[in-house]
């Protein structure tokens, strides 16, 4: 399943509503992307959404 391991952004659940108005479930998940970043002293490969990569929440190494 996706997750950040940053914010713990998770899949969430919902309605698909269709223009009878029928629901059905359907799900969204968040973009998540596995991306190099400096965690503790070391450089590690980690699973990170969008927006914690937008918003600089992630150090990444500089190479």
């Amino acid at each position: 399943m996706p997750k950040c391991e940053i914010c713990g952004k998770t899949r969430t659940v919902g309605n698909r509503v269709s223009h009878s108005n029928i629901k059905t479930k359907r799900k969204w998940s968040p973009n998540v992307q596995r991306v190099r970043a400096v965690v503790g002293n070391t450089t590690k490969r980690i699973y990170v959404c969008a927006r914690c990569l937008r918003s600089g929440r992630v150090k990444r190494p500089a190479f």
